[in-house]
Parts: structure tokens; C-alpha cells; sequence
């Protein structure tokens, strides 16, 4: 594979899409470059660094164009779009500790931009979530 055989720049790029709206995972080839012997310490900083600074994308996204995206691009209805907000707004800044959920977590910072969240309490929560969920992988597959 190739992406393997890049490394910690392949874990990189592949952890950074994968937090974007892009339908990728980071979570298979973190796990086989574990394998091969690749430190977890390094290979944590890199997938979590990744995964973050993909999810700073979609808030950014949702910040200055994710209005657009949202009716245009996915067709997304105005009450659909009120629901979403409304949980958002629900569960606040403690809802993006779940960034790293498949599925919701990369609409979830979308949505986070297009709320203008606090952009530092943004990063610290999702880096949380994001940082604890490699720690766990590498923990339990080690």
C-alpha cells in the first residue's frame, strides 16, 4: 500500500482528509504503521495533529462560505438546518468532544463554524476528543 509505505507524512495527509468532508478514515493505516514498528508516541502526534488541524477546515468551511454549502452543495432544508442548530446550541462546546465520531463529527464542525464558535475553545475541544480517541487505538492495539 502505498500510503503505508509514506509513513508519518502518508498518516499525516491521510488523518488531515479524513477530519475534512472528505468519507476517509486515518484509523486502519495509524494501526498498520503501529505494526511495523513506528513509535506510538509519534505516530499519536501525527494522526492527532492531522485529524485537528482537518477539523480547523470545516470550521473555517462553515464559517465563511457554510451557508452556501449547506443549501446549494447538500441541500439542505431550512429546517433541517434549524434542528442541527438547535442541538448545537444544545449541547454546545461540549458536543464537539465527539468530533471524532464517524458520520456527525465532521458535520458537527461545520456547523461549529457556521455558529462562529470560539474558534481557541474549538481546537482545544475537538484536539481533545480527537487526541484521547488515537491514544485509545494505540493503547488497546499496542
Amino acid at each position: 500500500m502505498f500510503l503505508q509505505e509514506a509513513g508519518l507524512p502518508g498518516l499525516f495527509i491521510v488523518s488531515f482528509l479524513a477530519a475534512t468532508i472528505l468519507p476517509l478514515g486515518s484509523e486502519v493505516l495509524l494501526l498498520a504503521l503501529q505494526a511495523q514498528g513506528f513509535a506510538a508516541l509519534d505516530l499519536f502526534w501525527v494522526a492527532g495533529t492531522g485529524n485537528v488541524l482537518g477539523s480547523c477546515v470545516n470550521y473555517c468551511l462553515g464559517r465563511f462560505a457554510g451557508i452556501w454549502l449547506i443549501k446549494h452543495v447538500w441541500r439542505v432544508s431550512d429546517v433541517q438546518m434549524q434542528r442541527a442548530q438547535l442541538r448545537m446550541q444544545r449541547y454546545g462546546y461540549a458536543g464537539l468532544l465527539l468530533a471524532w465520531l464517524p458520520v456527525i463529527g465532521d458535520p458537527l464542525t461545520l456547523v461549529a463554524g457556521v455558529l462562529r464558535l470560539n474558534f481557541i475553545a474549538f481546537v482545544l475541544l475537538v484536539a481533545l476528543g480527537k487526541f484521547a480517541r488515537y491514544a485509545f487505538l494505540l493503547f488497546v492495539f499496542a
